[in-house]
């Protein structure tokens, strides 16, 4: 079972558990193992059935149905203060997990009428931290780097089979989710602007100048960006610019949720595995703990860059550098550790023999790392 179950389980006794996250990384298949291991007594309903959709609206389950899973709910309009009216006069009689795509994360953020009744989890793909039972760490991290971590190519380990299930799920997040979601009427730009974004992953994105090359304005640019984070396609990480009077100020750097997504050479899907790593600690951390983390990067106008720079509670914790294959620790990376004194600062090479200290810098490889945290 996924990572969060333990937590997820804790928090139904109390309160309804939403569950977040990319299209196909396993939401549905998450809700329905608790459900057959904890809850056999309970149902499943989902929204795009004919036969579950009238069941919702007449409120047709059954007193001992202990659990309630709501798969897609948020295409219902009404769908907020219709839970809510279930939640308040069935509170202890049942439990409820209701599950969604971005869409969900939206409406969470769109109003407060919910406040205080639910829990909220993002559930992100596999990553080093969180390997399936029968996979070794090594063979976990080959299949990351070719075919990325959601489960169904990462189980399956075929790139062929792979490469047709990405183009199938771009396919039907453009096409179907966000036409759904978003008055956008060009989908054909909207793939081209998406498809600039996996060949600049690492980069800073400056989107007046992506905006030229496509032939869109800046204001779209921006705009059409948002979404595809909404859709928990892409994430941006902003740079550090406190006491740094020489940092860049405004440029993201952009990087998806599957590492597997990029297009270019290894040492940029290697840079976004292990940002999509990070992110999935940083979310967890948050979704546990209600801490208030950020993910940035560091660079001044000099090009003195750190990949990395992790804060919680507005406390930088972790400077961190990603390389390919040089072992040699990075000047800038000593000279912000000196500068910023975060508690860790770290190299992460992806092919390092041995692990060593120097400096008061810890290079690492991935597998080492990225283990025993959840």
């Amino acid at each position: 079972m996924r990572y969060i179950a333990p937590y997820i389980l804790e928090d139904i006794k109390k309160k309804m558990v939403f569950v977040g996250g990319p299209r196909q990384v396993g939401k549905t298949t998450l809700s329905k193992a608790i459900m057959a291991e904890h809850f056999p007594e309970g149902r499943y309903f989902n929204w795009d059935l004919d036969e579950d959709r009238q069941d919702i609206l007449r409120k047709r389950w059954a007193e001992d149905n202990t659990l309630l899973v709501f798969d897609e709910l948020h295409k219902y309009p009404n769908w907020k203060r219709w839970i809510k009216g279930i939640f308040d006069t069935t509170k202890g009689t049942h439990s409820f997990i209701v599950t969604g795509s971005a869409r969900l994360d939206i409406h969470r953020r769109g109003g407060d009428s919910l406040m205080g009744r639910y829990h909220y989890w993002r559930l992100h793909p596999f990553t080093l931290d969180e390997v399936p039972e029968g996979i070794s760490r090594k063979k976990a991290f080959e299949r990351l780097m070719k075919v990325g971590g959601f489960p169904e190519p990462f189980l399956d380990g075929d790139e062929r089979a792979a490469r047709r299930w990405r183009r199938e799920r771009f396919d039907r997040v453009l096409r179907e989710d966000i036409r759904d979601l978003e008055s956008i009427r060009n989908i054909q730009l909207l793939a081209l602007f998406l498809d600039a974004l996996r060949h600049r992953v690492g980069g800073l994105i400056v989107l007046s100048n992506l905006a030229n090359e496509i032939e869109i304005s800046p204001k779209t640019a921006k705009s059409w960006l948002e979404v595809l984070e909404r859709m928990y396609l892409v994430f941006s990480i902003r740079p550090f610019t406190r006491s740094l009077p020489r940092a860049v100020l405004k440029p993201p750097k952009v990087y998806f949720f599957d590492n597997a997504d990029t297009i270019g050479d290894e040492g940029a899907r290697f840079e976004n595995l292990v940002a999509s790593a990070l992110l999935k600690r940083m979310h967890f951390v948050e979704d546990r703990d209600g801490y208030n983390c950020e993910l940035r990067y560091i660079r001044d106008k000099e090009g003195k860059e750190v990949d990395f720079a992790l804060f919680k509670e507005g406390v930088l914790e972790e400077l961190i550098e990603v390389k390919y294959a040089d072992e040699e620790i990075s000047r800038s990376l000593i000279y912000y550790a000196n500068l910023l004194k975060p508690k860790k600062a770290t190299q992460i090479v992806a092919h390092l023999k041995r692990p060593f200290d120097k400096n008061g810098i810890r290079v690492i490889d991935p597998i080492s790392y990225f283990d025993n945290f959840f």
